[in-house]
C-alpha cells in the first residue's frame, strides 16, 4: 500500500533518461527542491528503497545512491531500524505547513516573490520577423564582410603568447595597441588631434552613452536633442532622470539659434546630436551652425555629445569633419562605433574626450566591463595597421553608393506621386516623406503578408508628419527592386 509521501514524490519527480546527468542526482536535486519549497516537511519519513524504486521504475541501487546523496548533503537522517527522515539542514528554516498547491519542480518560477522597480522607458523598441525581406533604419550588409581575413587575424591573436597572458589580467582601459592604432585612424580619417589617452573603448555606442550619462547627468538636468532624434539615446537620458527637450531640425540640421533664444546660460546641461547625418532625417549640420554650436557651448557651459554613428559611409569627394575636430575648449564628447561596416560581432564602441573625463569614465567601465575583449581589439588593430580596414571600406562604399543610387532611381520612377526625398550624401538610409492620406502602419501590415517586414521603429506618422526611414545598405540590387515593388503594390491596395 502506497504512502502519502511516496505518492507525493512520484507526482513531482521527473527523470530525463537522455540527460548526461546521472539519474540519482536528478532525483536527489528534485527532492531537495521539494524540501526547500515546503512540499516535503521536516520529519517526514521517506519510502523504503524497494517501494521507491518500483514507483520511479529505477533500480534499487539507484534509490540507495539517491538516499546516500541526500544524507551526504545533510538533507536526510538515516535511523537504523526506523527509516530515512527529512531533517532541517540549516536548523533555522521553519515550515509551519506545506504549500497547498503543488507546482512542478522542473519549472522555474514565472514571477518574483518580491517587488522591484520596472522601467517602461527601457522597453525594447525593436521588432523581429521571419520575413524574407526586411527594411531597417540603415544597417550595413554583413555579407560584404571579409570573414576570412577577420577570422585569420582573430585566430593569429589567440595563438600569440603575450595575448594569452593578457587574458588573465583585467584590461578595463582596453588594448594599448588598439587604442594607439584607433587614435591614429581617427586622426587621419576625421581630422582629430588625439592620443590613446583620449580614448575609451566600449562594447557599443549605447554603453558609451550610459557611462557618459552616469558621470555628466543628474536628475532634472536639461538635455537638448533634435526633433526627431535617436530613440536609444533618449532612453538613456530619461533613465538617468534628465529632462529631454527637443530643438527644431531643418535642412541645415539642428537650429542653434533656437537654443540661444529659448534657453539661458547654465540652463542646459547637454546637447546631443548626430551632426554628420542627423538621425532619422539624414541632414548634415551646416558649417555655420557647427561654429555657432561650439561658441554657444563655451558661452552657456553645456556639454556637446556628438554621436557620429555612420561617419564611414560618405559618398561625396568632400568629407565633413566632426565637431570634435574643431573643439579647442574641451566642450565636445565624441562617440562612435568602429567597424560599422563589419559584422556586428566585430564592432566596438569608443569615446573621445579630454584626459580627465576619460580617466573618470574608466572607473565606471571597470565596474561593468572589467575584462574587455583583448583578442578582438588586437585583431582590429592589426587590420588598421595593415590597411585592411581602409581597403574593405573603400570596396564597400562603392557597393553602397550603387545601392543608394538604384534605390533613389526606383523611388523617383515608381513613387514620385506619393513620396518626396533628398538623396543623402552618405549613410545607409533615406528619409522619405509620404502622402499623409496613406496609413503607413496599414501599409506595413499589408507588406508583411507579402514577406516584406517594415518595423514600427522606422515609421513616423502623426497629425503633422508622415515619413519612413528606409535603410538600403543591407539589401543587394535584386532585393532592393523586389522590396520596393512589394511596397508599391501595398500602396496601390490601400489607395
Amino acid at each position: 500500500m502506497s504512502s502519502p509521501v511516496l505518492d507525493l514524490i512520484s507526482s513531482f519527480v521527473f527523470i530525463d533518461r537522455t540527460s548526461i546527468q546521472p539519474i540519482y542526482l536528478q532525483v536527489a536535486q528534485q527532492v531537495i527542491n521539494a524540501v526547500q519549497r515546503g512540499y516535503l516537511l521536516v520529519g517526514a519519513k521517506l519510502p523504503g528503497t524497494r517501494a521507491l524504486s518500483e514507483a520511479l521504475q529505477v533500480h534499487r541501487k539507484t534509490v540507495i545512491a539517491i538516499y546516500n546523496e541526500l544524507d551526504a548533503q545533510g538533507w536526510v537522517e538515516v535511523m537504523p531500524n526506523k527509516g530515512t527522515f527529512i531533517v532541517n539542514q540549516s536548523h533555522q528554516m521553519k515550515i509551519d505547513k506545506p504549500y497547498q498547491k503543488l507546482v512542478s519542480l522542473a519549472k522555474y518560477p514565472d514571477r518574483t516573490g518580491f517587488l522591484f522597480r520596472q522601467s517602461p522607458v527601457l522597453d525594447n523598441p525593436f521588432e523581429s520577423s521571419d520575413c524574407r525581406l526586411i527594411f531597417n533604419d540603415g544597417q550595413p550588409d554583413i555579407r560584404l564582410t571579409q570573414m576570412q581575413h577577420l577570422s585569420r587575424c582573430y585566430s593569429a591573436s589567440m595563438k600569440r603568447k603575450h595575448n594569452l597572458r593578457r587574458l588573465t589580467r583585467y584590461q578595463a582601459e582596453g588594448s594599448e595597441y588598439f587604442r594607439s592604432q584607433l587614435s591614429n585612424y581617427l586622426n587621419f580619417s576625421r581630422g582629430l588631434h588625439i592620443s590613446k589617452s583620449n580614448l575609451l573603448i566600449t562594447r557599443s555606442v549605447e554603453m558609451s552613452l550610459y557611462i557618459i550619462s552616469q558621470i555628466l547627468l543628474s536628475k532634472g538636468d536639461h538635455v537638448l536633442v533634435g526633433d526627431l532624434s535617436m530613440f536609444s539615446a533618449n532612453m538613456v537620458f530619461q533613465k538617468m532622470g534628465a529632462r529631454v527637450l527637443t530643438v527644431p531640425v531643418d535642412e541645415r540640421g539642428m537650429d542653434i539659434d533656437y537654443i540661444r533664444t529659448h534657453f539661458n546660460p547654465g540652463q542646459v546641461r547637454m546637447v546631443y546630436l548626430t551632426s554628420h547625418h542627423h538621425y532619422p532625417t539624414t541632414v548634415t549640420l551646416s558649417a555655420q551652425r557647427r561654429i555657432a554650436l561650439l561658441q554657444l557651448a563655451q558661452e552657456y557651459g553645456f556639454v556637446i555629445v556628438e554621436d557620429d554613428y555612420d561617419y564611414d559611409f560618405q559618398y561625396e569627394q568632400t568629407a565633413v569633419m566632426p565637431l570634435a575636430s574643431g573643439d579647442v575648449d574641451g566642450m565636445v564628447v565624441y562617440i562612435g562605433s568602429f567597424g560599422k561596416s563589419l559584422a556586428p560581432a566585430f564592432r566596438t564602441g569608443f569615446v573621445v574626450a579630454p584626459d580627465n573625463l576619460i580617466a573618470e569614465m574608466r572607473k565606471y567601465l571597470s565596474i561593468i566591463d572589467q575584462q574587455g575583449d583583448v583578442i578582438m581589439e588586437q585583431a582590429l588593430a592589426e587590420m588598421i595597421a595593415e590597411g585592411e580596414i581602409h581597403r574593405h571600406l573603400k570596396k564597400s562604399l562603392k557597393i553602397y553608393r550603387e545601392r543608394r543610387n538604384l534605390f533613389c532611381e526606383i523611388l523617383d520612377t515608381c513613387f514620385s506621386d506619393i513620396v518626396t526625398f533628398e538623396k543623402p550624401s552618405g549613410g545607409l538610409a533615406l528619409w522619405t516623406t509620404w502622402d499623409k492620406s496613406l496609413s503607413l502602419f496599414q501599409l506595413a501590415n499589408l507588406c508583411r503578408n507579402q514577406e516584406l517586414f517594415i518595423p514600427k521603429n522606422i515609421l513616423y506618422q502623426n497629425s503633422t508628419l508622415s515619413a519612413m526611414r528606409l535603410g538600403f545598405g543591407h539589401l543587394n540590387e535584386n532585393e532592393i527592386e523586389e522590396a520596393l515593388m512589394v511596397l508599391r503594390r501595398g500602396v496601390e491596395k490601400i489607395s
